[in-house]
Parts: structure tokens; sequence; C-alpha cells
């Protein structure tokens, strides 16, 4: 089974910042594209980001585009999200996960999730 472990999730107040970490299985993460999404409660998944296997191509949705930035590590096999800028949409569970064939928005495989929540 494909292993992705999200972290870093918790409760932040507007305006406050966040770094999600991903530690992925080196199979599925050195050569492929990786994503972030979220899912706010009560909505559907929806799609944040995403980067390139040499990270040289980034993708934002236009709701964090810029306050919140995606990196990866190829050498420890990690991805990462800093969240800057936190507004209470923001709130929900933060998945990881391959991007689904060549392009940059569909998760083909994800975690388990983090959870995120601004409030004040």
């Amino acid at each position: 089974q494909v292993q992705l472990v999200e972290s870093g999730g918790g409760l932040v107040q507007p305006g406050g910042s966040l770094r999600l970490s991903c530690a992925a299985e080196r199979v599925i993460f050195s050569t492929n594209t990786m994503g972030w999404y979220r899912q706010a409660p009560g909505k559907g998944l929806e799609w944040v980001s995403s980067i390139h296997s040499g990270g040289g191509r980034k993708y934002y949705a236009d709701s964090v585009k810029g306050r919140f930035t995606i990196s990866r590590d190829n050498d420890k096999d990690t991805l990462y999200l800093q969240m800057n800028s936190l507004k209470s949409e923001d709130t929900g569970v933060y998945y990881c996960a391959k991007v689904a064939g060549n392009g940059y928005r569909y998760p083909e495989v994800w975690g388990q999730g983090t959870l995120v929540s601004i409030s004040s």
C-alpha cells in the first residue's frame, strides 16, 4: 500500500501561518508531480497546489495564490506546503497526493490528511 503521511496541521488564528509536510514513499515521489488538496467541512475535495517532479513548475489555486508556497525535497521524499496569511476559509483537512497522469489537478493516490483549523 502506498504511503503518504501528512503532518503539521493544527489550530491557528486568522493571519497566522502553518507548514504542512508529507512524507512519501520514494517509489511514488521522486518522479511524479505531487499536490496538495483540501476538504472543507461539508464540501468536496479541492485542489490547492501542485509541483512537478523536479520542483521547477508550481501551480496554485487562485484562492491561495500569493499566500501558500509548495516545495519538495527529493532527497528526503518530502512535500511541503507553507501557508501564510491564513483565513477561516482555509479550514479543512489537507491531503497530499500523487497527481494523476501528466496533468497537475487530479489526485491519484493520497494520504490520511491533516486537519487545519483557522479560528480566533
